[in-house]
């Protein structure tokens, strides 16, 4: 028969996942210090990247794929993270939490500061955090894209290697020639 104490050491000996949700369009410190701050309360991490359809565009300037190589190498050196993982938009909030469970490792707790998800999440009988903001006038990806734009100090506000990736893939030429663009879609003449 178990008793209060086993229960407990049982409890403690469970291993506690959690989401962190964002379109991390670019990843940058803000997301990192976050990051950090969640490794030290849980055992792994995953991080859904929101949006992974959207690429190309003055918004979402960076492909999925493009984003978890940018994540993959900022945290390289923490252990805990241990999926990054694609998640695209359904546009059907009823369903958004199914669909996240459905793509994803189990997870206990959600990390995130979007009322919507917030609500979703709770609603659905999740555990959800959220993440303290780091000097968030700096560390935003709309300022960052900004930044990025015209060439100014976009470097200092991401990590390192997300710095490296960007540069890989000439992102900064990428998104002066996104910003460029004709918005209006031509329709073909007949």
């Amino acid at each position: 028969m178990f008793c209060w104490y086993q229960l407990s050491l049982l409890q403690s000996t469970v291993m506690k996942r959690a989401l962190f949700l964002g379109r991390f369009q670019p990843y940058h410190k803000g997301h990192q210090s976050v990051v950090e701050r969640i490794a030290k309360e849980v055992d792994e991490i995953i991080i859904a990247i929101g949006s992974a359809q959207w690429s190309h565009d003055l918004k979402n300037p960076f492909t999925a794929g493009e984003r978890i190589m940018m994540i993959t190498r900022a945290l390289e050196d923490l252990p805990n993270v241990k999926y990054v993982l694609p998640i695209e938009d359904i546009q059907r909030n009823p369903l958004y939490v199914s669909h996240i469970v459905s793509l994803t490792p189990l997870f206990d707790v959600v990390y995130t500061n979007n009322p919507l998800v917030k609500e979703l999440f709770s609603n659905a009988g999740f555990k959800v955090r959220s993440t303290p903001l780091a000097e968030r006038h700096q560390y935003s990806g709309t300022y960052i894209r900004q930044q990025l734009l015209e060439d100014e100090n976009w470097r200092g506000l991401v990590p390192e290697g997300v710095a490296h990736i960007i540069d890989e893939i000439d992102g900064v030429e990428r998104y002066r020639r996104i910003s460029h663009q004709d918005t209006a879609i031509p329709f073909p003449m007949e």
